[in-house]
């Protein structure tokens, strides 16, 4: 399946290749245009799929999509969503996700000068890869950072992180499926806020809840960044039948779950609430193991998206 996907994919003609030796590119600016070279390096960047490979994605992705769990199975991954994600941090505390290279190359609106005044708020902060960036990355006295996450377990470990400062970050535990949130802040003053592969782990039906209390919160002219898992991404052509709740919606093995959007449905959540588009993009990446010779496609979505 994998090797004949990867024989369908396109290369992209632009900037030059990298080889072992020369100075190490900068995140999102590796490209493959010797496939002969594939295994130089770990990585390559905006490597495209033509319509055979695309094909084979939807069609992995249909035999694994049949619901075979029982309702009541699904409605409790559903009603214990915090448990899971507390056992996953109770397993993993905060070696599981990797520091993220790309946050500020991404997304340079993080990035605050020594003078600067900004108020972020990060949903679904988890053990803080991204607010711990963020802290180190300005000194300015007037950053101040929010953080809310629905495993009570991830705050008490952020808590403790060595670059947590609570003279500049305040973080607690929340359910943002909710209607209503209860956090320590007013409508209307956040300038930033994050959603980092979060949005993904909810229920669906319940995205709007979240997309619309957002809005709620961020200053006239904030700004939603927004980071997830995209359609026919490897880590969705891997499931195996039986772990579909539904449409593009799986539960991993430790009970958790994850969605994968498209572009199109990004686009509509948001603008649904008001929000202007001012990026949208699919965020392609081969990644390569060396060592195994093994070829895995990734697919992101990437969004920015601008209250009115």
């Amino acid at each position: 399946m994998f090797s004949s996907i990867m024989r369908g994919m396109k290369i992209l003609p632009t900037r030059g290749c990298h080889t072992r030796g020369r100075k190490k590119p900068k995140y999102g600016t590796r490209f493959l245009l010797d496939k002969s070279k594939i295994f130089d390096f770990n990585a390559w960047d905006d490597v495209e799929w033509d319509e055979e490979h695309e094909t084979q994605a939807r069609k992995k992705v249909e035999e694994n999509s049949e619901v075979k769990l029982e309702r009541d199975v699904i409605e409790k991954f559903e009603n214990e969503a915090d448990k899971y994600w507390d056992a996953f941090y109770d397993i993993h505390t905060n070696r599981f996700f990797k520091d993220r290279h790309w946050l500020f190359t991404e997304f340079p609106e993080l990035s605050v000068g020594e003078t600067e005044a900004k108020r972020i708020f990060e949903v679904g902060c988890g053990v803080g890869n991204t607010i711990c960036p963020i802290l180190q990355n300005s000194k300015s006295p007037n950053l101040y950072v929010y953080g809310g996450d629905f495993s009570p377990k991830a705050i008490d470990i952020l808590k403790e992180a060595p670059e947590f400062d609570p003279n500049r970050c305040s973080v607690f535990v929340l359910d943002a499926t909710q209607e209503t949130w209860e956090v320590p802040l007013e409508e209307n003053s956040i300038d930033i806020i994050v959603l980092i592969f979060v949005l993904s782990a909810i229920n669906p039906l319940k995205f709007n809840n979240v997309i619309q209390s957002m809005y709620k919160y961020l200053k006239p002219g904030g700004l939603v960044l927004f980071r997830d898992y995209g359609r026919y991404d490897m880590a969705q052509l891997r499931f195996k039948p039986g772990r579909s709740l539904g449409e593009n919606f799986y539960v991993r093995g430790d009970g958790t779950r994850v969605y994968f959007f498209t572009q199109d449905e990004v686009k509509q959540l948001f603008e649904r609430h008001g929000f202007n588009e001012e990026e949208n993009r699919a965020d392609r990446r081969l990644q390569v193991n060396r060592g195994r010779l093994l070829k895995m496609y990734r697919v992101w979505i990437q969004a920015k998206y601008r209250k009115t």
